[in-house]
């Protein structure tokens, strides 16, 4: 199931670190010198769905966009200050808020959900940390027009159903979240399992 809007998008605690040669796939071309630093960003996982279903929110990058133009997303990006945990949740709350028009109102109640960092033989690198958030009450998603021309509502089956029809691009860090969030029912179970939980790189 997705709803979809038109308008005029390594490494990780609990999953494969594997990934693909990185050949074709934007955001991951091969770096055949030393290892770039990975820029610290964060990332939000926005849920809807309460006890009975589950679904994420994709955003869909421009593709004016110099890196990954077109792909589509979870709404995020790079940490201005990187000292800290806060400075993550800053960060998280500001780019849902920038690219999809949602507010959060008090960057503790993310749920820290893993950790991705792009592996050292691809030239752009990110040490992301992924977090869970609830749409708010009374808040619908709009994206900017600019940095993210599009959004959906999906499950995480639906997502990549739509990949493999190639209706929408997706890149391997996402891939891999909408199939560890394919496990859970709802987000409630999604919640009580993710909480509380530590993070490892």
């Amino acid at each position: 199931m997705l709803t979809h809007i038109r308008l005029p998008a390594g490494r990780v605690h609990g999953m494969s670190s594997s990934t693909p040669s990185g050949h074709g796939e934007p955001g991951q071309e091969l770096n055949l010198g030393e290892p770039t630093p990975p820029r610290q960003a964060a990332t939000v996982i926005l849920l809807r769905g309460g006890e009975v279903a589950l679904e994420v929110l994709l955003v869909k990058r421009t593709e004016k966009a110099r890196f990954m133009g077109g792909v589509w997303v979870f709404p995020g990006g790079a940490v201005d200050d990187d000292d800290g945990d806060a400075a993550h949740r800053a960060a998280a709350v500001r780019e849902l808020s920038e690219e999809a028009g949602v507010v959060l109102g008090d960057p503790h109640a993310l749920v820290e959900f893993s950790r991705w960092i792009t592996p050292e033989e691809v030239t752009v690198r990110f040490d992301t940390r992924f977090f869970l958030a609830q749409l708010p009450d009374g808040q619908e998603p709009a994206v900017d027009g600019e940095e993210c021309v599009e959004q959906g509502w999906f499950t995480p089956q639906g997502a990549l159903d739509a990949f493999g029809r190639e209706e929408i691009v997706l890149v391997f860090p996402t891939i891999k979240h909408l199939e560890r969030l394919g496990a859970f029912s709802n987000v409630a179970e999604l919640l009580r399992y993710a909480s509380g939980r530590e993070v490892l790189p």
